[in-house]
């Protein structure tokens, strides 16, 4: 089980997966032409992924759908109502492969729970994948943490979770005008270094044995702080194995769990 991050930010997000014999691309928020070279970069030819699965419909995640599909027609994985925003933006060409929040799927041998979120989006969802004894979570764009979202991450080896800003970061900020720190803050905003941390703290066991931080404002957060957060109140729980990383908006290395 291996995840590379192709991107992460405003700027775009997109992540590659490997588990099970599957290899799948989360959302595709870059150019098509950045995902294209970006993977290649890890030794990843996109022709060959088994498919694609959208969390949401914004920009920032879907940015190179359109293109990509045409240089690799490979099945899309989405809600109805994602799947229904996605195609009035033009991108008719897809192969949808329908799924609902909370309903497990298959591909190949990989199990896949897709999970509800809030965030400002139509139908915005997580996923967890599994395979053998092996579980990765995988939450971005969500305002806050419910207890559904704690339940099916509960038990994770890996996790990519968003910590999007710095609650000081963000009030210090002059970029932004009061409403739309308001907006990034609230249930269906974004999720802070410290919402994050709670998450991660919440779920710590001794088989998670890495965190990928990443969804950072440019503006209001930088990778010291955040993954400096985490690893304190890691530490002061008593979970010192716990890696912890940053994903930004360059390509990543392969995070390996294997």
């Amino acid at each position: 089980m291996r995840l590379a991050v192709l991107g992460s930010g405003s700027s775009g997000n997109s992540a590659v997966v490997e588990i099970g014999g599957v290899r799948l691309l989360v959302d595709a928020g870059l150019s098509a032409k950045q995902l294209t070279d970006r993977a290649k970069g890890l030794g990843i030819d996109l022709k060959s992924i088994d498919g694609i699965l959208l969390t949401h419909e914004h920009g920032d995640h879907i940015r190179g759908l359109r293109v990509l599909l045409k240089q690799a027609p490979v099945p899309v994985y989405a809600t109805a109502a994602t799947a229904h925003v996605v195609r009035e933006t033009g991108i008719a060409n897809a192969t949808w492969k329908i799924f609902e929040a909370g309903q497990t799927f298959r591909i190949g041998e990989v199990e896949i729970e897709p999970f509800a979120i809030q965030h400002d989006a139509v139908d915005p969802v997580g996923f967890v994948m599994a395979h053998s004894t092996y579980r990765l979570g995988l939450l971005s764009d969500a305002g806050f943490v419910t207890r559904g979202m704690v339940e099916r991450l509960r038990g994770v080896h890996g996790l990519f979770v968003e910590a999007n800003y710095d609650d000081a970061l963000l009030e210090a900020d002059t970029k932004r005008p009061w409403s739309t720190k308001q907006r990034i803050s609230s249930r269906h905003g974004h999720l802070s270094n410290a919402q994050a941390a709670e998450l991660v703290a919440e779920l710590a066991h001794p088989g998670l044995r890495r965190v990928v931080l990443g969804h950072l404002s440019r503006d209001c957060n930088a990778p010291d702080v955040a993954t400096g957060i985490l690893r304190r109140r890691l530490d002061t729980d008593g979970h010192t194995h716990v890696e912890v990383h940053c994903a930004c908006s360059d390509v990543s290395p392969w995070w390996s769990w294997a």
